[in-house]
This record gives C-alpha cells, structure tokens and sequence, in this order.
C-alpha cells in the first residue's frame, strides 16, 4: 500500500508517522509532503530515512492509495483535485470540506460506515473537541436520543499547533524567570490564564470553534441533536477535557450510563470519586481512547446527565481517528 501525509513537518503529521508505525498500519511506501519551508526535512519511518517532498500540482500522487492530509484548510481545498484525480483517497484533517454535503464526515466508532460513501474521494476528520464528544454521546445515544447537549471544554495548547505548545513553554519559563512574556500563538498570555475563545467570533456571538461542534455533532449522529458550546483555551499541553451535560427522551440512571460508556467503543470508564479517580490531561496523554468520569445525574431535570470526559487531541482528536478510518477502509476491501 501507498501512503502519503501531507503536512508531515505539523504536529499532527508527526502524530501521524506514530499512529501508523504503533499500529502497524500496512505501508510498503510512504510519501511525505510539505510546504518550502520543511521540503527537503528528513524523517525516520520504521527505520528508514523518508526525505519530504515538495507539495505541487504534478502526478506525485499518481498510485497513492490514501494520503492523510493535515496542511490547514487553505491547502486542502488548493491541492485536492490534484491528490484525488488519480483515485487516492484523501482523508482530510482541516475544516475545509467537513460540511459539504457530499463529503462524509466520519468517527469510526460512530458512524464508521458513511466513510464508504465518498463522491468526491475525500473523507473528513471532524474537528478534535467534536471527535472526543459523539465517542461519548454514542455510548448514551444507545440508551436513549439525545435532545440537547451544553458543552464546555478546556483545550490544551496542543490544539494550536507544536509552535503553541512550545510558546506555552517559553511563557511559563518567562513568568518564573520575571521577564516580558511573548504572545504569538494564542490571543493573550496563556501560562497562568484561561482564554475563553477558539478561533474567530461569529454573528451569533459563538465561536467558529463553537460552531463546529453544532453542525458537525448533527452531521455525524445523523440527528436533530442541538449543541451549546464554550470553548475554552487553558494552560494544559496536551489533551483536550470537556464538561458536558445532556438532555435524553428518557431518564438514564447514572449505573446504566457508567454500564454504557464502560462497553463504549474507544471509551474508557474512570469515575471512582471515592479515590479521586477521574481522567485529567496530564496524565492520559499519548493515550488512544477517550475517559469518562464524573458521571452524576442533573439536579434539576430528571432527564439531565452530566458527565467529563477527556481525549488527547492530537491522537484520538486527529491523526488516530484518520487512521481508524483507512483501516475500515481495509477492512471492507475499499483499499489493499
């Protein structure tokens, strides 16, 4: 099999080069792709030096089986007749193409099948707080449908890139170190503050953060389900925590929900308040599913139940969840 990453330089692709050597993914060849500035960076996949190649408008992915692309939504949209026109399967990780009608929009273990449906040979990855939040959402959809979710989430420095992560770094240093703090990636100084906005506000006075989680939650449960979303930048690393409470048809006992998300696909169950057992993001980094914990009914709708929930974005939120997707590709014979 024939394999590309488009954006290989990225946080996300580096996550990817992991996911598919972790994983034993089936590559007999693999292609790296970027931009001019990491064009010629080498990188060691399963013991052997890859050189990245220029992204350009040519025959390069002529024989590609999928590329997994992680560029930005700008680049997405420029190159993707160029990475499809010979038949590869373009598995996306921007936001260019998640509400196009006729672009599945896709969380294996949720509705793994609309991936088999793909006019356009391009297939997206939803963005990384809605990923981590329908795994959860499917494991209570089973018991009874969802009419309403109110969200928070607290998202790791991780969710703006490596160059973020490093900045949160270097602000903390500079802090302790009594020196000016440098502000790039994010809007303010995040070491030892919140942030509560994700990407640019909307007419609506919702983010387009806020809003991803709106359409696509509808767009993948294939449901009428209505999303309120605050999304907030805190001064974690890596991995990205959600407070969420949902409204259902029926009352759901707290037993049936923990009973729920422990038989969850991709879910962990970690919820012992007695001994303080609850996921945090500082410890489930690197970690492949999603934790659930704090699970308590609401004390003011008998139909209420809230529960915390916490994913590692750059894994199960982006280059994990490509990957789950080629390999259900594979395992219904779509690619070999």
């Amino acid at each position: 099999m024939k394999v590309a990453i488009v954006g290989a330089s990225g946080a996300v692709g580096q996550e990817f080069l992991r996911v598919l050597e972790e994983r034993n993914f089936p590559v007999d060849d693999l292609l790296l792709f970027g931009s001019v500035r990491s064009a010629g960076t080498s990188y060691i996949y399963n013991g052997k030096e890859v050189v990245v190649k220029l992204l350009q408008h040519n025959d390069d992915f002529k024989g590609v089986d999928i590329a997994f692309t992680s560029a930005g939504a700008g680049t997405s949209r420029e190159y993707a007749d160029t990475i499809t026109k010979h038949g590869t399967i373009m598995i996306d990780n921007s936001s260019a193409f998640r509400m196009d009608v006729d672009v599945p929009l896709v969380v294996p273990e949720v509705n793994a099948e609309d991936a088999l449906v793909r006019p356009r040979n391009i297939i997206a990855n939803p963005n990384c707080t809605t990923i981590q939040m329908v795994v959860a959402l499917k494991a209570i959809e089973r018991l009874s449908h969802i009419k309403s979710v109110h969200v928070s989430t607290y998202q790791a420095a991780s969710g703006a890139g490596a160059a973020a992560m490093a900045e949160l770094y270097e602000q903390y240093r500079q802090v302790l170190a009594g020196e000016d703090v440098t502000v790039d990636k994010f809007a303010y100084q995040l070491a030892f503050n919140l942030i509560p906005q994700i990407d640019v506000f909307t007419d609506n006075g919702y983010t387009k953060e806020e809003m991803k989680m709106y359409n696509e939650t509808q767009k993948i449960l294939h449901s009428d389900i209505r999303v309120s979303a605050t999304c907030v930048r805190v001064p974690a690393l890596r991995s990205h925590s959600e407070s969420i409470w949902v409204e259902t048809e029926s009352p759901i006992s707290v037993e049936e929900a923990r009973a729920a998300f422990a038989e969850g696909d991709g879910l962990v169950l970690m919820d012992n308040p007695s001994e303080k057992e609850y996921p945090m993001p500082l410890f489930l980094a690197g970690k492949d599913p999603v934790f659930v914990g704090r699970i308590r009914k609401d004390l003011s709708n008998e139909c209420g139940l809230t529960f915390w929930i916490v994913g590692d974005q750059i894994k199960k939120g982006a280059a994990l969840n490509a990957v789950q997707i080629a390999e259900y590709l594979i395992t219904k014979g779509v690619v070999k």
